[in-house]
């Protein structure tokens, strides 16, 4: 019996093994053509690069496609939507999840048909002009956050309903205010949500290529992914330079991943109380 649990545990391990290996064969793929010359990179196979590695590749992308400049807007987009998003996603679902009226039980659905309803871009620039919004940093950290929102209110609704309502309630016996008690008592509980809601929404708008390609005319203020796709159409010929320029545009949404991934697991799976 130990034996045919063991081979099951070997079986599993390998099957995720090999999903996982399948996964990273387009990481791969990129990662070693970045790394050879123009030559080399023409096939685009999984041959790994000869001598001398092409390290220059690297820097020729970050000169002409202007990726410094680029990525200080999709941090500048980026971290500014997280802290906007997350703020008012939090105050949000307190405020419904706790004040359980009629009116607020439809604006909690309305706001959450926002995860299902499409965008209509067409209005939203009439909305954008109208505002003076267009075609600025403010405007595009605003549109992320719109974008955002309702999702983040719906994961973090969740978690404050874990929150014993008694813990309100003694709070405010103690004195706090409506304030106080939000920040101090009730958002030390949320960090698994919190968190799980910052990081979910840095990946989606530091990914997001529609919304700058309509709203951002200027290449000054392009994000990464525009800039990718600039720069595919003015040397898509040199796969070299543009597996370096992906690699280079896929690094910090990586790096976010690997850091936050155990925040995400265990916001959407753990509750909010700790007990």
């Amino acid at each position: 019996m130990r034996s045919k649990k063991t081979i099951q545990a070997v079986i599993r391990n390998l099957i995720a093994w090999v999903f996982s290996a399948v996964c990273l064969i387009p990481l791969l793929l990129i990662l070693f053509n970045s790394l050879k010359d123009k030559k080399a990179a023409a096939s685009m196979n999984l041959r790994l690069p000869t001598l001398p590695i092409q390290w220059e590749n690297f820097i020729k992308v970050v000169e002409k496609g202007k990726l410094a400049t680029s990525f200080f807007n999709s941090l500048l987009y980026s971290a500014g939507s997280v802290i906007l998003c997350v703020f008012f996603a939090a105050l949000a679902a307190y405020v419904l999840s706790r004040n359980q009226t009629k009116l607020n039980k439809v604006l909690y659905l309305f706001l959450v048909l926002g995860i299902t309803l499409p965008i209509n871009y067409v209005a939203l620039t009439k909305v954008l002009q109208v505002l003076h919004l267009n075609n600025t940093a403010l405007g595009i950290i605003l549109l992320y956050t719109s974008m955002q929102l309702p999702f983040m209110t719906f994961l973090i609704h969740g978690f404050v309903a874990k929150v014993p309502v008694d813990l309100d309630e003694a709070a405010v016996i103690d004195g706090c205010g409506s304030v106080r008690l939000f920040f101090l008592v009730v958002a030390p509980l949320l960090k698994p949500a919190i968190a799980t809601a910052s990081v979910l929404t840095f990946l989606n708008t530091w990914n997001e290529f529609v919304s700058p390609l309509y709203f951002l005319n200027r290449s000054e203020q392009w994000p990464m992914t525009l800039s990718v796709y600039n720069f595919f159409g003015m040397y898509f010929k040199d796969w070299n330079l543009v597996c370096a320029d992906i690699l280079l545009t896929s690094l910090p949404v990586l790096l976010v991943y690997l850091l936050g991934q155990k925040y995400i697991v265990s916001g959407m799976t753990a509750g909010a109380v700790k007990g």
